[in-house]
């Protein structure tokens, strides 16, 4: 295919994003043209709008944004045999290098030499994108397409909760944005006893309480760690899944978890944060857990599965809807927290 489109790109470094018309990509022989309908923003993607110090060490500008997205095959490489132009699909959008340690041994969303696409190359927050038939996943029919547009955050919500034994366990989640929003009725769906979620955004603890939360707890007007205790029989939750990065949330944290429960961290934190080490992980014997994206693609199939069977209903974390063009609007009230999954059509 040979025409233009719209992308909305990161030019150069500073705040801000430009809607531009650039070439639509030309695919190689193993990759697929994918006509984007809607795309979602992720966190990572405000973090390159305001143009954070990670967003100045990562990207090197132009590059157009977003991974989060569904479309449909419009062309396909010589070398694509198991999709065909139709196909409604979105796609793992860590592209893995399938020959590093960790790709040969079952640990691909681990890759030593990960691109990653919205990031590191041209990502989806554009009219077309190509994508290597290796990374595409097709949409069942049994599932409305918009919420495969979230699929990203909701993989990593996935692999968090379901990284440990879940059945009658009680769950802590620390922050309420979009990926420990979608953690609450994933983890009821995997038998949890009890989920709490720790936010202090009026608008998400509203959502959260949509989602299933048993109880929602604002840290800066209650005290966190005793009402966890009060509600567990002063032994604190088995789980915590720490989703904001915040310093004052990851010692609650601590002071939350059961001896040898499990603390898992996915929240990003943009500064060093200081822990006990022998206070809060040795002596209570925690089990301690890094979080990175979505197994490849392990995590991908229980998405499906959660989705068909009804368990799990990420409708209302979709909150709003922009077009492309209204794209400013749409950052800033992501920025404002004021949101849950924001879908730009």
């Amino acid at each position: 295919m040979t025409a233009k489109m719209k992308a909305l790109r990161k030019m150069k470094p500073g705040q801000g994003l430009d809607l531009v018309e650039i070439e639509v990509p030309q695919i190689k022989p193993n990759e697929v043209l994918i006509k984007v309908i809607k795309r979602s923003i992720c966190g990572t993607d405000l973090h390159i709008y305001q143009w954070d110090q990670w967003s100045a060490n990562r990207l090197k500008p132009p590059v157009t944004i977003g991974h989060e997205f569904y479309g449909e095959i419009v062309e396909t490489g010589d070398e694509v045999r198991h999709y065909k132009p139709g196909d409604i699909v979105t796609a793992e959008m860590h592209i893995a290098c399938h020959h590093c340690y960790q790709c040969r041994t079952n640990s691909a969303h681990l890759c030593e030499n990960v691109v990653i696409l919205g990031v590191d190359d041209d990502g989806a927050f554009a009219d077309y994108i190509a994508v290597p038939e290796m990374n595409i996943w097709r949409v069942p029919k049994e599932i409305d397409p918009e919420l495969a547009a979230t699929y990203d955050p909701f993989g990593n919500a996935v692999h968090a909760v379901t990284a440990g034994p879940t059945v009658g366990k009680s769950f802590l989640i620390l922050g309420g944005g979009p990926i420990g929003l979608a953690a609450i009725p994933i983890a009821k769906a995997a038998g949890a006893s009890i989920v709490v979620l720790s936010e202090l955004i009026d608008y998400r603890e509203n959502l959260a309480r949509k989602m299933g939360a048993d109880h929602v707890i604002d840290p800066t007007k209650e005290n966190l760690p005793a009402i966890i205790k009060d509600l567990t029989n002063g032994e604190g939750v088995d789980v915590v899944l720490e989703m904001s990065g915040h310093p004052k949330a990851i010692k609650e944290g601590f002071q939350s978890v059961k001896k040898n429960g499990r603390y898992s961290f996915l929240g990003i934190p943009s500064k060093p944060v200081p822990i006990d080490i022998a206070e809060d992980i040795i002596f209570p014997g925690i089990h301690i857990q890094g979080i990175n994206g979505r197994k490849m693609f392990e995590t991908w199939y229980l998405m499906d599965a959660l989705l068909i069977s009804g368990k799990v209903d990420l409708k209302p974390l979709i909150t709003h809807h922009f077009k492309m063009e209204n794209f400013e609007e749409a950052f800033e009230i992501g920025l404002s927290g004021n949101s849950g999954k924001i879908i730009l059509e």
